[in-house]
């Protein structure tokens, strides 16, 4: 009889797989990623300092007849509330609400910009306080105070409306960073590592 060569089969088990192995797969939490924005809390905070400018604009323009940069600042203003009431809605994190929103606080962005210059319109609409011979010293400082409180009041509504304008931003950024609007969607490395082959 003859000798048979032994025949070397190729093990395909653990033994000659690669100790460390790296994938990529899609991150499933990246949604959760527009929460650590704290959603509510800005949404909450840009309907409010909205309101509160447009409250206060209502009552400091009430005796007076320049309203001619005060429509586009309401409809701004408007834009604004829409934007934060979106922003709590996109809470859920149902994916056509967080693109809403991404749109909306764009929109918000410009909105706050629009509300900024109508603002500085109205502070560079002169405030004239007239002297006549019959008035007295009082009557002219009485006037004058008026003209300082008209100029920090706006002052203060640029500093709001800066401050909108942030918070859009920043949730503009964090839904961008959900909706994979700005580049190819974000995957996640795993890496794999298998113990070695026990020798028996």
């Amino acid at each position: 009889m003859a000798e048979e060569a032994p025949v070397v089969e190729e093990d395909i088990g653990p033994a000659h797989s690669p100790l460390v192995t790296v994938t990529f797969q899609k991150n499933i939490h990246r949604k959760e990623k527009y929460l650590e924005a704290e959603p509510k809390a800005l949404g909450i905070t840009q309907i409010s300092l909205s309101v509160f400018t447009m409250l206060s604009t209502i009552v400091l323009l009430i005796n007076r007849n320049d309203t001619y940069a005060v429509i586009p600042f309401f409809i701004s203003s408007l834009l604004v509330i829409i934007a934060g009431s979106i922003a709590v809605a996109a809470k859920n994190l149902h994916l056509p609400t967080l693109r809403a929103c991404l749109v909306m606080q764009l929109v918000a962005c410009a909105a706050s910009i629009v509300n900024i210059v109508c603002t500085l319109i109205k502070d560079s609409t002169p405030f004239y306080c007239w002297r006549s011979y019959g008035m007295d010293f009082e009557y002219g400082e009485i006037c004058h105070k008026i003209e300082r409180i008209n100029s920090h009041f706006c002052a203060g509504g640029v500093l709001i409306q800066a401050t909108l304008f942030a918070i859009s931003a920043t949730l503009a950024a964090y839904c961008c960073k959900v909706v994979n609007c700005c580049g190819p969607p974000s995957k996640l490395p795993v890496i794999t590592v298998q113990a070695p082959p026990t020798q028996e």
